[in-house]
């Protein structure tokens, strides 16, 4: 039975005073997020903030990636968040992770597919899952690396994305032993190379621009040629 309705005055309406500000920053990281399923992004949005969490906010709004093989729902602004959320502990319950994962409106099949690659039972070290994550979204060992350095660099966003090369070390050492197509000599041999050019400049640390070398489109070698004549 529906309730009856009732009428109140101005005077009997008590606004908390925060609350407008609550939803003005709610609506303004819903915006920036742009959350496939606003009412689980809510709760998880709300369920943060009330714990004093990270939200789950994205940086900035993110075009649609068009560069991945299947539509795993993961974008680099999404892995971001999620670093944000687990960067805290070494490592991370797998049940809390995948209520994470859930929160961003990500396919809970598909967080369970990256756990496959290196199963575990109710932790996971969180720099590894971040590496799987990143493999996903790369395709190749080389393209999440790229992403790996620009989730994890302090440089700001455009910048040389570096990220020390210990670190750069570990998580390749750990993604190309989950790839038989890579050996071990093979990595060794790599990241030796990497080594030696980043020790020549007196730096401890790894850029992108280091060991990711996009292939050059035909029409960009013809402007440069047409530039030069």
């Amino acid at each position: 039975m529906p309730l009856p309705d009732t009428m109140f005055c101005a005077q009997q309406i008590h606004i908390p005073p925060e609350l407008p500000d609550i939803l003005k920053q709610f609506t303004k990281a819903a915006i920036r997020t742009q959350p496939a399923d606003l009412l689980q992004w809510s709760a998880g949005y709300f369920s943060a903030l009330s714990r004093g969490d990270p939200l789950p906010i994205k940086d900035r709004i993110e075009m649609p990636m068009a560069t991945q093989k299947t539509d795993t729902g993961l974008t680099p602004g999404l892995l971001k968040v999620l670093h944000k959320q687990c960067r805290h502990k070494p490592s991370v319950k797998l049940a809390d992770l995948e209520q994470k994962w859930k929160n961003l409106c990500l396919p809970v099949e598909k967080f369970r597919a990256l756990l496959q690659l290196d199963p575990c039972k109710d932790k996971i070290e969180w720099i590894k899952f971040l590496a799987l994550a990143c493999s996903m979204l790369g395709g190749n060992l080389t393209k999440a690396m790229k992403h790996v350095c620009e989730i994890l660099t302090n440089d700001p966003e455009g910048g040389p994305s570096r990220i020390p090369f210990e670190t750069f070390s570990y998580i390749y050492h750990y993604l190309s032993k989950l790839d038989s197509d890579i050996s071990a000599e093979d990595t060794e041999s790599y990241l030796a190379n990497l080594k030696k050019n980043i020790d020549a400049r007196n730096s401890s640390m790894i850029g992108v621009s280091d060991f990711y070398f996009p292939k050059r489109t035909l029409l960009g070698n013809f402007e440069e040629n047409a530039a030069k004549t």
